[in-house]
């Protein structure tokens, strides 16, 4: 796949993962199971989740998690992939 038919994919891409005030252990199992069926999963990180940390940081730790790699973070919003 070249990089620009990646980006494209990436940028059309639903947001399927909401990251709220529970934070992202709720969201592990559910993002995990996502990773399974798809290449690319989009997440969304409202204010209540970041608290005082920033996109970048839960998205790292939410990849080490589910054994995956970010891919993209852009504003409050992260791309993995496994």
């Amino acid at each position: 796949m070249s990089d620009a038919t990646r980006a494209q994919r990436i940028h059309d891409l639903d947001v399927t993962v909401w990251v709220g005030k529970n934070g992202i252990d709720v969201v592990t199992d559910e993002l995990d199971n996502q990773l399974g069926d798809r290449e690319f999963v989009k997440i969304k990180f409202h204010r209540a989740a970041r608290g005082g940390t920033d996109a970048e940081t839960l998205a790292a730790e939410l990849a080490e998690r589910v054994s995956a790699t970010v891919v993209q973070t852009r504003g409050h919003t992260a791309v993995l992939e496994r």
